[in-house]
């Protein structure tokens, strides 16, 4: 086997040495200029959905109060980052774009101030507030993406475990899981950020409405004698 002679260990000299790593130095600080130039350029359009829901005739006026624990969801739905499917198998984000706060705050505002608004309730506040109520309501967000699904138009799909818990024991009063679709008109951005609007619209209103039903349900079973 031949084996190729080491080659010859070359002096260099420490002017030569500080002038190269000056050169390198510099060469790093113009690269790292230019990646924070270019990021700082980029512009980002916010968008914040806004949700207003006319009470629905036959939600129940109820005496009694609710928190509403902080909404969930797994750690790649909970970006400010808006999520688009373009196959079954893959999620993006659209470049340039985000909403205003991630996924479980915008359901969590959704539904509190649809119940707010709707006046059926005697109080629903955030479980920060430390409001003594009777009944917690839990948000769990499992999707929150424009899905293509092999159409020429992507559809605005939210999808939303909720359970209602009886504030004294915890115990599970109701659970249902939402899911509200709607196909966007086009492909621009703009109109896409409008069919999720819809889409916590309805959703927002299932919820609201399913809390009042469940909740009173249950309050009417436990006062019977």
């Amino acid at each position: 086997m031949n084996v190729l002679p080491s080659p010859r260990p070359r002096r260099v000299s420490a002017a030569s040495l500080a002038r190269c790593l000056l050169a390198a130095a510099g060469m790093l600080a113009a690269g790292a200029c230019s990646v924070l130039g270019s990021a700082q350029r980029d512009p980002v359009t916010i968008y914040a959905p806004s949700v207003h829901v006319a009470p629905d005739p036959s939600w129940p006026r109820v005496g009694w109060q609710l928190t509403l624990l902080p909404a969930t969801s797994a750690p790649v739905i909970d970006t400010s980052r808006i999520a688009v499917r373009p196959t079954p198998d893959e999620l993006q984000v659209y470049h340039g774009a985000a909403w205003t706060q991630p996924p479980p705050g915008l359901v969590e505002d959704a539904v509190l101030r649809t119940l707010e608004d709707s006046g059926r309730i005697g109080a629903v506040a955030r479980l920060e507030t430390g409001l003594r109520a009777d009944f917690k309501l839990a948000l769990d967000v499992r999707r929150f993406e424009a899905d293509y699904a092999g159409q020429p138009l992507p559809t605005a799909t939210v999808e939303v475990s909720a359970k209602l818990l009886d504030a004294r024991d915890q115990r599970v009063v109701a659970s249902h899981v939402f899911l509200h679709t709607q196909a966007a008109s086009g492909t621009a951005l703009p109109a896409v950020a409008t069919a999720f609007g819809q889409a916590l619209d309805a959703l927002a209103g299932d919820i609201a409405g399913w809390t009042l039903v469940s909740g009173q349900t249950d309050a009417r079973t436990r006062l019977r004698p």
